[in-house]
């Protein structure tokens, strides 16, 4: 017989904070939750900010499932910009999601506010681009419980966002850099009629450009100009708890397992130290993580690493020499042979060892300019391994003694991650005891959820009392692959019965099973906010950088004070020259001629030609800001 007893912890004085991790599918879900993650973000089968990671309704109900075993949650992004026709749809989707367990949507159109909508909790999208306390203020009025804020903001700035709201702050902390402010940027919509507000972004952004004044002058060649290095804010995360952040995002939906695993793991390091020595703080989930690696994430991809305008602007944010995975530098080349390279490692300032099947790469300077670009990036794979004596099929002409080589694939480290790499497990207690006819089992988990089973039996007294009380103890504990992990049984019985291995394995299985649907059942899923229809909007005019798609979001603005609303870029009315991209990055400031640090510059335009387009850029200085300016192509071939 099995019976199942709740117990309601007292009320939480602690600050719970959120590891979010993304996920390309239900099955990535399922090691990011393993792997630390207190929460998983997964796109739907439409409707999600990239195209190419949508998931059936029926996988994210399993990744849901296995999610609330450990008070973990799954969010859906649901964050493009919807057009009319597609409304109803949408809100047939959500429905579904919410009956498949899901414990958030991740939105950008303030349309889906205006839907017959289930209770469930609305978290705004970094696309609505949250930099101010007004703007914050405003979304937790009208219902939203979560906010992402834009990755510009520095420390202060998103202390004052905090200082105004009681919604949950999310903020990145690692992955790729958007160049634009998110949701400020139709430069792919203009050029190739992919939106980045519809999940579609080609990353223009990415490719090669050259930089000139308005005098003609050539600043840069062949440089990817808009290309950043990717977040990274390890030194930061206590910083950012004490500034208000509760929900700590990495980027990554359309990224590799490998990725997934290693990052998802270091920042859960990262943060369990913080909360280690911390009594205001704890995981907003539950189970502790075990990992058979070392988290690095520096062996993931990335482009280099920048902590962004976390601490101010600084002068490493930018990735000009190229938008692909370099990896680790590992020394330089002291030896060419017919067959093999030697490499020195003192310059990277660690132990360095190598595996048969590494990917390295290299740049090969061009000489005459003293540059480095992607087009000259090459690889290479090591065939065998010897120390630093690195055997290759055939050696490259370009490789030269002194080049700086760089490893992007550890083939032991990644071998590793491409098996069972962590286990999650919740620390429980048990105590055995007596009962009218026959024992039971309870086992308590460390957030007092309990659970019991009982089992009819004969009770005749073990000859040896000490022995079976061991015995006991030992069977008891064999948890083996169950989400929990013993700290001690307690055996309160009147004395120590002779009880069968297969009756203990039995009472056991039904504790576990018992406490397994406790958790569950214990688990509750966020309530949606109450919508105020009387907020007022911090905006009288919104221009079609607002992106408003659709009569709902229409709708909604007009419900909350706006007054002039301009349709969304995508609908192709702008036929002027337009700001098609607003960023904070700075060519100006990149190059040195930035008027706030250099005496006598003006902020005068410049251009970037990419392929054969060109595209103008304006500065504003008094906020500290870059305009690509252009106009709409697609509207020049019509």
């Amino acid at each position: 017989m099995v019976s199942v007893e709740l117990f309601t912890p007292e009320a939480l004085v602690k600050r719970q904070l959120e590891l979010l991790a993304p996920a390309k599918n239900a099955d990535y879900g399922i090691e990011a939750i393993r792997h630390g993650a207190d929460a998983v973000y997964i796109g739907g089968p439409a409707f999600g900010a990239r195209h190419n990671a949508g998931n059936s309704v029926e996988d994210i109900a399993r990744l849901a499932e296995f999610a609330h075993r450990y008070h973990a949650q799954v969010f859906v992004a649901l964050n493009t910009i919807l057009m009319d026709n597609e409304i109803d749809k949408a809100q047939k989707l959500i429905w579904e999601l919410y009956e498949a367990g899901v414990d958030a949507l991740i939105i950008q159109d303030m349309g889906v506010l205006q839907l017959d909508l289930p209770p469930i909790a609305l978290h705004a999208s970094t696309q609505t681009d949250n930099r101010s306390p007004e703007k914050t203020v405003f979304l937790e009025q009208v219902g939203f419980s979560q906010v992402v804020l834009a990755r510009e903001l520095n420390i202060p700035q998103i202390r004052d966002i905090a200082a105004s709201t009681k919604m949950k702050l999310e903020f990145f902390i690692h992955g790729a850099l958007c160049v634009s402010y998110s949701g400020l940027c139709n430069l792919s919509h203009a050029y190739s009629n992919r939106s980045a507000n519809r999940g579609e972004c080609s990353q223009m952004c990415r490719l090669p450009c050259n930089l000139t004044t308005r005098d003609g002058d050539v600043l840069a060649e062949n440089q990817h100009l808009l290309s950043l290095k990717d977040n990274n804010q390890t030194d930061n995360l206590e910083a950012l708890i004490d500034a208000g952040i509760s929900s700590f995002k990495i980027e990554g939906r359309l990224k590799d397992i490998t990725y997934l695993k290693n990052v998802t793991a270091h920042y859960r390091q990262q943060l369990d130290a913080i909360i280690a020595k911390r009594n205001d703080l704890e995981s907003i989930s539950h189970g502790r993580c075990e990992f058979n690696f070392t988290p690095d994430p520096d062996k993931s991809f990335n482009r280099g690493k920048t902590d962004y305008f976390v601490n101010e602007r600084t002068e490493a944010i930018e990735h000009f020499s190229s938008p692909k995975f370099i990896g680790e530098k590992i020394g330089r080349i002291t030896q060419v042979g017919k067959d093999f390279i030697k490499i020195d490692t003192k310059e990277s300032g660690k132990d360095i060892q190598f595996n048969n099947g590494d990917g390295l790469c290299y740049f090969v300077e061009h000489y005459e300019t003293q540059r480095l670009s992607d087009d000259k990036l090459s690889g290479l794979r090591v065939n065998r391994a010897d120390g630093h004596t690195l055997y290759l099929t055939e050696v490259p002409k370009d490789l030269k003694v002194g080049v700086m080589m760089f490893r992007n694939f550890d083939h032991k480290f990644e071998a590793t991650l491409n098996k069972d790499s962590a286990t999650r497990k919740i620390t429980v207690d048990m105590k055995l005891f007596d009962t009218d006819d026959g024992v039971g089992l309870t086992i308590t988990d460390v957030h007092n959820i309990s659970a019991s089973a009982t089992l009819i039996c004969d009770k005749a007294p073990a000859n040896d009392q000490a022995k079976t009380a061991d015995n006991l103890k030992k069977q008891l504990g064999k948890l083996g692959s169950s989400d929990f992990v013993l700290n001690k049984v307690n055996l309160h019985t009147a004395q120590m019965w002779f009880l069968p291995a297969s009756m203990i394995n039995e009472l056991r299985r039904d504790a576990v099973s018992a406490l397994m649907a406790a958790r569950v059942a214990a688990y509750k899923r966020p309530e949606r906010w109450v919508h105020d229809k009387s907020a007022r909007f911090p905006q009288k005019a919104l221009s079609f950088l607002s992106n408003v798609a659709n009569e709902k979001a229409k709708s909604f603005y007009e419900q909350h004070g706006v007054i002039q609303i301009e349709d969304t870029y995508e609908k192709n009315t702008v036929l002027h020259d337009a700001p098609l991209m607003v960023t904070k990055h700075c060519l100006r400031y990149s190059f040195n001629l930035c008027p706030k640090e250099v005496e006598g510059i003006k902020a005068e335009p410049m251009f970037l030609d990419v392929g054969k387009d060109k595209l103008k850029l304006v500065f504003d200085c008094h906020k500290c800001e870059m305009m690509i300016v252009g106009s709409n192509q697609l509207v020049k071939q019509q």
